[in-house]
């Protein structure tokens, strides 16, 4: 498990060979057939998974499959467009799947977790933190969590939305050193291979841009809910984590064990240098933006290059309107969000402070409480420099 591959070995700050925790996130066109479940892939997976904790690598699994698993069940022709009928089919799929895991692991002497969590679980910071020592206890146990979206309760309000972003965020929750992605193709295609057989491979992705972007377009599975799209936003949240996430065919056999020895599989998404901490991680991730905050090229710069607070020179404008304490975006340039933090002023005494100096703070409020208007232990930056 100690060899790197050649892409790996230009990255000093990764290797397979020091990862403790990882994240495996199956999609629902890898996990199913015609017939319903694939009980030979979830053999597999559960195989794997026990060979690689017998050599102390932590694994937890973010599993699709539900909603599949439960349309055969009942002998559905297609998925439900009803909410309700939804999530009864994923109620009734969801009970099979993790039996399907139960029975896999118990041949390795494995005992499995089934955790169905919605995003409003992690945007409470409480329920956040106990989620996150449920998962510890469990890794404590070497018990495997599953985890999936709980479906039968979710509504549009807090739902993750599909489980490439579930998987985003338990990885952060874990402080995970890889988020490994397997999906029914081999990786991130420059190009649909399934429309254009002179498609080529995209194997190391160092920046997330616009072009990487639009190459993922949006093509969903048959039965998942998330394309290459969302596949990209979930690479695009770790990584600037400083976790990396790899894309790789979850049908080849011990895909696995084959990257865990070094191999070269699918699409490498390269991290930031430098992670962010659990506590910005939930700042970044799980908290919604309430208003942004736009800042003139010197703030960007002290914020993104010398980890500075934000002080009120450095606002131009105050977008909505939000009390102290509030999440926002942190804007530059041409509104693109560099970060996000926690306002230690109200939108409108900002509005009031904003372009001033930190010594004209009690003049325009008639009481200073902060030098900053966010500081930098409240600020999560998520764009490179």
């Amino acid at each position: 498990m100690s060899r790197q591959n050649d892409h790996q070995k230009k990255d000093a700050a990764f290797s397979f060979s020091t990862v403790k925790r990882a994240v495996v996130k199956i999609g629902s066109n890898v996990l199913t057939e015609p017939g319903g479940l694939s009980l030979k892939v979830i053999r597999s997976v559960s195989r794997q998974a026990s060979l690689l904790m017998a050599h102390g690598v932590e694994v937890i699994l973010v599993s699709s499959g539900a909603m599949a698993s439960g349309i055969r069940k009942i002998g559905l022709a297609h998925r439900p467009a009803e909410i309700p009928k939804r999530q009864a089919v994923a109620a009734v799929g969801q009970a099979g799947l993790i039996l399907a895991y139960e029975s896999a692991f118990a041949r390795h002497r494995r005992k499995v977790a089934q955790i169905l969590l919605t995003s409003d679980d992690l945007s409470h910071r409480r329920r956040y933190l106990n989620t996150r020592n449920t998962f510890s206890t469990l890794l404590e146990w070497g018990i495997v969590p599953v985890v999936n979206e709980n479906d039968t309760v979710a509504v549009e309000s807090i739902k993750f939305g599909d489980n490439d972003h579930l998987a985003a965020m338990i990885t952060l929750l874990l402080d995970a050193d890889v988020l490994i992605n397997l999906t029914d193709i081999d990786g991130l295609y420059d190009r649909d291979p399934r429309m254009h057989r002179d498609a080529r491979l995209i194997p190391r992705v160092e920046k997330i841009g616009r072009t990487i972007e639009r190459v993922a377009g949006g093509l969903p599975g048959a039965l998942g809910t998330g394309g290459m799209g969302t596949k990209i936003k979930a690479a695009r949240k770790v990584t600037a984590a400083g976790i990396p996430m790899i894309i790789a065919q979850g049908g080849k056999p011990d895909i696995l064990l084959k990257l865990f020895a070094g191999e070269t599989h699918g699409t490498f998404f390269v991290p930031k240098t430098e992670r962010l901490t659990r506590r910005k991680c939930w700042i970044a991730f799980n908290l919604k933006h309430q208003g942004a905050l736009l800042v003139d090229a010197g703030a960007a710069r002290a914020v993104l290059r010398d980890g500075k607070s934000l002080l009120p020179s450095g606002v131009l404008e105050v977008v909505g309107d939000f009390q102290a304490g509030a999440a926002v975006a942190v804007q530059a340039g041409n509104r693109h969000v560099i970060g996000t933090g926690l306002v230690n002023y109200s939108a409108a005494d900002i509005r009031k402070i904003m372009g001033r100096q930190t010594n004209q703070i009690e003049g325009c409020l008639g009481q200073k409480t902060y030098d900053e208007v966010i500081h930098r232990d409240n600020l999560a930056v998520t764009r490179r420099q």
